[in-house]
C-alpha cells in the first residue's frame, strides 16, 4: 500500500512540475522578451522527467529499508572516519555519529558500548580484547 501511495504522489508531483516548466517557458518568459525554442523545452522536460525517475527509484529503496531503532550494546561495526574523540561509524549498514575515549583509526572494527542521545559510544574491538585478556589471564593461556 505504501508503494501505491508513493507512486501516485510521485506521478502527480512530476506532472505538476512539468506543467509549471512548460507554463514558465511558453507563457511567462515571452512576456519579458525571452524566447526559448521548443526543442529546448522538450529537452528540459526530458531532463526533469529523468531526474524524477531517478529520485523515485531511490525513494522506493528507502521505503523498503527496515529502520534501525538503535544498535544494541555489543553490536559491532567499522569506523567510517577516524574517531578522535568524535567521528562516524557504520553499524548494520547505517552511518552513526560516534564518540570514543581513545583514538580509533578509519576502517577499524568497533563495538558499541553505549549510547548518548543519537551518538554511539564506541570502543575498538582490539582494545576490548586486550583488556579482557589482562583481566582474565586464563583466557590468554593456551592448553
Amino acid at each position: 500500500m505504501k508503494h501505491k501511495v508513493y507512486t501516485v504522489h510521485t506521478i502527480i508531483t512530476t506532472l505538476l512540475e512539468e506543467a509549471a516548466l512548460a507554463t514558465v517557458v511558453l507563457w511567462l518568459l515571452p512576456m519579458f522578451g525571452i524566447n526559448i525554442p521548443l526543442w529546448c523545452l522538450i529537452l528540459m522536460m526530458a531532463a526533469l522527467g529523468a531526474y524524477a525517475w531517478v529520485n523515485y527509484r531511490r525513494g522506493r529503496k528507502a521505503l523498503d529499508k527496515k529502520p534501525i531503532i538503535s544498535p544494541d550494546v555489543g553490536s559491532r561495526g567499522r569506523t567510517a572516519t577516524p574517531i578522535s574523540p568524535t567521528g562516524y561509524v557504520r553499524v548494520s549498514g547505517e552511518l552513526w555519529r560516534a564518540l570514543s575515549s581513545s583514538t580509533i583509526n578509519a576502517d577499524e572494527e568497533i563495538i558499541v558500548v553505549g549510547m548518548k542521545e543519537m551518538t554511539l559510544l564506541v570502543s575498538s574491538v582490539e582494545k576490548i580484547d586486550h583488556e579482557c585478556k589482562l583481566m582474565h589471564p586464563l583466557l590468554s593461556t593456551k592448553y
